[in-house]
């Protein structure tokens, strides 16, 4: 994967993996310039995950500042929020917060996410590490003739939950990326249900496979947090897994920049069509959980 050079010198900027992933080191992301914020801009374009240690002096509305420099923040429906900050998504161990699948958050929806900013304020003295893995590279990595395949297939991601009923959206199998142009796998464990111009066999076969596919180590990085660190990855082109393995109180400050319209630059393919009484059910939910 390339590797932007042309930075600030005072920047310390150190590779996570050999994938994907980079911590940066010389930069107070609540006294950002413009210019600054360009250098940030280009090494997440370049990396897809960006961690800044020792961020103290970060104030919820420093952070809210900081993720409206790359667009419209999101005011989550579900989720608790900070106090006078409802920008400020609290992601709490005891409450929910241990998102322990592989994921891309709210594919679910037409919009989803371009970038999230989490803020750890507290962590456990061993375990809750998180691990982001490179789709470029889980696109790249497949053989030519099953890239072709892939090309011009949705797939439908599906969110079911009893305060909101059935949330639903139909995405690119592979999305281009509206800033740098490559192609990515966009297709998750947790909210992927299935590719309608497959049948359901067939669906189910491919998207087990892209799965276990995307999720090899040779594409992730493994991050292990210390207080007032802060993440910043690009949703457009990873996924990510929080680390299951501690009993510790674990707690984050997330801002959301909310999202484009996936795309991709083939045509879409006609759905199937199943023949005379064979039975398709298009709907896994959640796809984690099974049928």
């Amino acid at each position: 994967m390339p590797r932007t050079t042309a930075l600030r010198e005072d920047l310390d900027i150190r590779p996570v993996s050999g994938a994907i992933g980079a911590e940066v080191r010389g930069i107070d992301l609540s006294t950002l310039t413009d210019e600054q914020f360009a250098h940030i801009h280009a090494l997440l374009l370049d990396h897809l995950v960006l961690f800044f240690p020792g961020q103290e002096s970060l104030t919820p509305q420093a952070h809210v500042a900081f993720g409206r420099r790359f667009g419209e923040v999101e005011v989550h429906p579900l989720l608790p929020k900070l106090e006078d900050h409802p920008e400020v998504t609290l992601i709490e161990s005891e409450k929910g917060g241990k998102a322990d699948e592989w994921h891309i958050d709210v594919t679910f929806s037409p919009h989803p996410p371009i970038a999230s900013i989490l803020h750890l304020v507290t962590c456990p003295p061993a375990g809750g590490d998180t691990m982001w893995s490179n789709q470029y590279l889980a696109y790249e990595t497949l053989s030519a003739p099953f890239r072709e395949m892939l090309d011009g297939l949705t797939a439908v991601h599906v969110l079911r939950r009893p305060e909101v009923g059935e949330l639903s959206a139909e995405h690119p199998v592979v999305r281009v990326h509206p800033v740098t142009g490559r192609r990515s796998l966009y297709v998750t464990r947790m909210w992927t249900s299935h590719i309608p111009q497959l049948s359901r066999h067939e669906s189910d076969a491919v998207l087990q496979h892209l799965f276990e596919h995307s999720e090899q180590p040779r594409f992730t990085c493994r991050y292990r947090w210390d207080p007032h660190t802060v993440a910043l990855w690009d949703n457009r082109a990873t996924q990510h897994l929080a680390v299951n393995d501690y009993q510790d109180h674990r707690l984050g400050h997330r801002v959301t920049v909310l999202g484009d319209a996936p795309t991709s630059d083939v045509p879409r393919r006609p759905d199937y069509e199943p023949d005379g009484d064979q039975r398709y059910y298009p709907r896994r939910v959640n796809a984690m959980y099974g049928y």
